[in-house]
């Protein structure tokens, strides 16, 4: 080992955690082509992207020809709208200028941390990665699954609503650290999160409603996902039982209260409550999240849970070419104004 190396080697080992990440992220972009937004990743976000056919992202025609390059990028026209549009058109890379950022930001986001520290790691101001991070999540929580498989666990959580970011709040004063309820229990203060998963962990989790669910938003959230032979489990909530019957679902309920928590030695809600409590955990981190981003957290919830929350270089890739698959339209400014809707 020549001298030069050895002190490389004694002034890495004097850098914080923090600083040594950067150094593995730079040297991973110039020894692993495969860690950056490269030729091969472009290839299998195009081939996931167009996978029903190549089609103009404005018009959607099909009468597409190659038309040059544009920084080494592959430009095609559309003979039918006469536009021109790249790969990453309407993506989550759209009008993005540091391309190869995005792997390094995936890993920061997979690994759990802040924004702020992502910033010091990926080379980027903890804005910009605030806006990345909701034009991803908006993507991924369009994945979507045909219809649930036998047995359907089905119960809601509930996260105080919350206006974090808003410069003026009215009707109540502003709230430290995510705050409290002014009543008691479930109330229209809370925004009620309703999960719905069957024993293949197929898993819905949406805002539904404000306060106690109510059977028109069961039916909403997972009506399109069920079929006549699911069974139903389900706390003892009224809702619940009066949605299976109409519905003509066989339904389980599971009263607590009386100390049942398990029928016939498998029907039970014990996967779901499972979720509810590692959903919690993990969005403890954030120390309270605007409602109006909830649906978004929900999503990153979903896809990390289902992998484990490992970091890696096959869930990285994952996020992002997955993203590709949807259409995305988001500015930061319609991020920036986007409003509580249920």
């Amino acid at each position: 080992m020549n001298k030069a190396f050895s002190n490389l080697l004694k002034f890495l080992g004097r850098l914080n955690p923090t600083q040594k990440e950067q150094v593995h992220h730079w040297l991973k972009r110039y020894v692993d082509p495969t860690s950056s937004v490269g030729g091969r990743m472009i290839d299998e976000m195009r081939e996931t992207r167009f996978k029903e056919g190549f089609k103009c992202p404005l018009c959607t025609s099909e009468h597409i020809v190659r038309f040059g390059k544009y920084k080494g990028r592959q430009r095609y026209k559309c003979k039918a709208c006469y536009k021109t549009f790249s790969d990453m058109t309407n993506t989550v890379l759209y009008r993005t200028r540091k391309g190869n950022e995005w792997i390094a930001f995936i890993e920061c986001m997979l690994k759990g941390y802040s924004l702020r520290k992502s910033a010091e790691i990926v080379g980027v101001t903890w804005v910009t990665l605030f806006y990345w991070r909701h034009k991803l999540l908006n993507a991924l929580k369009k994945m979507d699954f045909d219809q649930f498989e036998g047995i359907v666990e089905v119960d809601e959580t509930y996260f105080l609503y919350s206006e974090k970011g808003k410069r003026r709040i009215t009707g109540r004063k502003p709230r430290k650290r995510g705050g409290k309820s002014k009543h008691r229990g479930i109330s229209k203060e809370q925004v009620c999160v309703l999960v719905a998963r069957d024993r293949t962990k197929a898993t819905i989790a949406k805002v539904t409603c404000m306060g106690r669910v109510v059977k028109s938003k069961v039916d909403k959230v997972i009506g399109s996902k069920l079929r006549s032979k699911n069974i139903l489990v389900t706390d003892a909530w009224r809702a619940y039982k009066t949605y299976a019957k109409e519905k003509g679902l066989q339904h389980y309920r599971i009263k607590s209260d009386d100390g049942v928590h398990i029928i016939k030695g498998i029907y039970h809600i014990q996967n779901v409550n499972g979720f509810h409590s590692r959903l919690k955990q993990w969005m403890n981190r954030f120390k309270g999240v605007a409602s109006k981003y909830l649906d978004n957290y929900l999503a990153w919830f979903l896809f990390v849970d289902k992998r484990g929350h490992e970091t890696t270089k096959q869930n990285i890739k994952d996020m992002l070419v997955s993203s590709f698959s949807f259409e995305m339209n988001d500015t930061y400014k319609s991020i920036r104004l986007s409003k509580f809707s249920i």
